[in-house]
């Protein structure tokens, strides 16, 4: 078996999907600037940053830590969206069934970061090529190779710790489609690095924070590492470019960040697990919305993305009414600044305790030689 058979994702997802590529048509201009000394200060040490915080996903990781394909994030069941509905009361007495309810869970879950993931790799190259400054092409051409490690890492724990795959979500991909075809430069920094980089940051972290499997936890430690830099690179550009706009192109942006914010509120409900699993979809979908952890999950899903859209110069009246009608409003309060040192500061610890494991492991080591030896000289007989 050739490594391209070993690791091929055809056979892996849960339903058929057209193994080709899908094509959006690009619009827009590539530019070229001709001006090589001047740059923002911020941006230019942003990309300093993005250059020293590379890593690389196959030494970072410690890809031996075992999961559990019953419960991959190891999770407390009553945490669970589906809590409470007829599904749950049949499936919660079933270990096999709730394993394998848990493990789709994550499976669609991760696959969206997946997807999401190559969806930013695309974006950031399309930054690269149609954003006029030559500062914002130097950072996003760092972000692209960010967002190729991610799509690698997450595909990787798809493939080798859960075994399952879910095609692209649909809201997800209208979102990405609108995106990738606005012929506008600053619309692939809105749609990606404002609202579904911040939205799949605020998610992470969520996982990050609750689940107790070592493995996931440090793949959304680190990744979330790289998004806190993405989501700064977003402010820092359309901060500046947005203040010059017209109040008609102003509007213009505030009714892309309204659709966009609907379909990524829609975005996490898991309609394709429960159609998968043949679970009544209609008694799923009203469980998991009226489902106070859930409103709570996904209300905090916004955490990054409303101070950040209010930061940019976007809040109109109609993206306050739409905040307010998704109960989000209260967000544009949150200190951005300090949720994203936090999530920097989280890898780099992450990355100390591994050293201290480490550390710990040698000593232990050396110290199961030493006693070896000591008693291979007791048995040696006296010359």
């Amino acid at each position: 078996m050739s490594t391209a058979d070993k690791y091929s994702t055809a056979d892996k997802y849960v339903v058929p999907v057209e193994m080709c590529t899908w094509d959006i048509e690009a619009a827009g201009a590539a530019r070229f600037s001709w001006e090589y000394g001047d740059g923002r200060d911020r941006l230019l040490a942003l990309y300093q940053k993005g250059k020293d915080k590379q890593w690389d996903a196959m030494q970072r990781i410690d890809w031996h830590l075992d999961v559990d394909p019953d419960d991959p994030l190891g999770m407390p069941l009553q945490s669970n969206p589906l809590v409470g509905s007829r599904a749950w009361e049949r499936l919660q007495d079933d270990p096999r069934a709730l394993g394998e309810l848990r493990r789709h869970q994550v499976a669609w879950q991760f696959s969206q970061f997946m997807h999401g993931e190559q969806g930013a790799m695309i974006c950031s190259a399309r930054i690269v090529e149609s954003v006029p400054d030559l500062d914002a092409k130097f950072y996003a051409s760092t972000q692209t190779m960010d967002e190729a490690r991610h799509a690698e890492t997450y595909a990787r724990f798809l493939q080798e710790k859960v075994g399952l795959v879910y095609p692209i979500n649909p809201h997800l991909k209208s979102l990405l489609d609108d995106t990738l075809s606005d012929s506008r430069w600053d619309m692939p920094y809105l749609g990606m690095q404002v609202l579904i980089e911040g939205l799949a940051l605020a998610a992470f972290g969520v996982l990050r924070d609750m689940t107790t499997a070592a493995l996931p936890k440090q793949i959304l430690s680190y990744v979330m590492q790289d998004e806190a830099r993405h989501v700064a690179f977003g402010r820092i550009a359309l901060r500046d470019y947005y203040a010059q706009l017209t109040a008609a192109e102003r509007a213009e942006r505030e009714e892309f960040v309204v659709e966009g914010c609907y379909l990524m509120r829609d975005r996490f409900r898991g309609q394709e697990i429960w159609e998968h699993l043949g679970l009544d979809r209609a008694d799923c979908e009203q469980t998991v919305m009226n489902s106070p952890l859930m409103q709570a999950y996904q209300a905090l899903l916004f955490s990054r993305i409303v101070p950040c859209v209010k930061d940019i110069g976007l809040w109109g009246p109609r993206v306050q009414r739409a905040y307010a009608d998704m109960g989000v409003l209260d967000m544009a309060g949150i200190d951005l600044d300090a949720l994203l040192r936090a999530d920097e500061d989280l890898a780099e610890q992450a990355d100390a305790q591994k050293a201290d494991a480490q550390k710990r492991e040698l000593v232990e080591r050396r110290a199961e030689v030493d006693e070896v030896i000591a008693i291979g000289s007791a048995d040696a007989p006296t010359p």
